[in-house]
């Protein structure tokens, strides 16, 4: 066996040796970016071993956890959000912060399948020894972030990361789950300006805590700074989510690194205030409550999935539904009380 073989045999034991939660707690806590990459690995498995030991591991960590400034990061396709992302992190690792990126890729409907690219992307940042980039398929997942993104980001704390930034696969209607996992949402938008504000929906704009127009550079800068009037105005007919924080709208180039630490100003301006009025404890406190709620409704449907008789019956009742025969929510309710236990005895 030739060396290299001898390499990823071990590489393939060691993958397939059940994790010690113990052990990865002193990686983590120590630093080792192997330990963090096989610790986020741990808590994305579906293995049900593999979710006993993860909640282990989170439970010791947890401690460790909270410290970090949490931004969410989204905008459009072809915005520039990676462009902007290698940026602000190399400006940030280049203030001696050390940054973790949590980037989502979308996962295709047909084949479940993702490209996870961002490493491709943001080369330099992959590259710098206080960074830590890790791709995930969203998994189908709304809200534009893989399911286990919060346990990510609580795992990129406890190695030491102290500012966490969750790059969101991109603007749509069901895209602000980021929110409820950040301190910060930033929205990047592009310098289109009058009918690029048409395209933006309220919902995301009202989300927003700050608001970036990136490629602010060249013969751009025009446009750009009427997007930033437009954005403004519209900012202002919107209620603000908080009663000390007014978002802005602020010009930046990530491809000339203009701007960035007005953003990262602003960002810790925006933790200061929140801190001293107590709203960031309770924002999180409320993002920890919607956590638990969002276990519990895919815990419910995990366990609708697995149920052996709602399997049998879900074949019927789809006919029906399809055949118009049975109104959707008729179908639903009679699922629902199957797996909740009502009517077992009759099947």
């Amino acid at each position: 066996m030739s060396g290299t073989e001898k390499k990823q045999a071990e590489r393939r034991a060691y993958n397939r040796a059940a994790p010690d939660a113990g052990e990865l707690a002193a990686g983590i806590r120590a630093g080792s970016r192997t330990a963090l990459a096989r610790a986020i690995t741990l808590v994305e498995s579906a293995r049900a071993d593999h979710q006993d030991i993860a909640q282990a591991l989170l439970a010791d960590l947890l401690p460790d956890t909270g410290k970090a400034v949490r931004l969410g990061l989204s905008g459009a396709p072809g915005v520039g959000k990676s462009t902007f992302t290698e940026a602000f992190g190399q400006y940030l690792t280049g203030k001696g912060h050390k940054v973790a990126v949590l980037a989502i890729d979308p996962s295709s409907a047909r084949t479940g399948g993702s490209i996870l690219g961002d490493k491709t992307r943001m080369e330099l940042l992959a590259r710098d020894p206080n960074a830590f980039i890790r791709p995930s398929p969203s998994g189908g997942t709304l809200g534009g972030v893989a399911r286990r993104t919060r346990e990510a980001m609580l795992l990129t704390e406890a190695a030491g990361y102290d500012v966490v930034i969750v790059e969101t696969v991109g603007v749509g209607q069901s895209e602000t789950s980021v929110a409820e996992m950040v301190d910060m949402f930033l929205l990047l938008l592009s310098p289109g300006g009058g009918d690029e504000l048409q395209g933006i929906k309220r919902g995301i704009m009202e989300l927003a805590d700050l608001v970036v127009v990136n490629k602010a550079d060249g013969d751009l800068i025009p446009a750009a700074r009427r997007a930033q009037m437009e954005y403004k105005t519209a900012l202002h007919l919107m209620k603000p989510k908080s009663a000390v924080w007014t978002p802005s709208v602020l010009l930046a180039s990530a491809l000339k690194g203009e701007g960035l630490a007005e953003i990262w100003a602003a960002a810790l301006d925006h933790r200061t205030k929140l801190s001293g009025a107590g709203e960031l404890d309770r924002v999180r406190a409320s993002q920890a409550k919607a956590w638990m709620w969002t276990e519990i409704r895919e815990g419910l449907f995990a366990a609708l999935k697995a149920d052996k008789w709602a399997a049998a019956l879900l074949p019927e009742l789809e006919n029906d539904v399809a055949s118009g025969r049975v109104t959707p929510t008729a179908a639903a309710k009679r699922l629902l009380a199957l797996v909740l236990g009502e009517g077992k005895g009759s099947q």
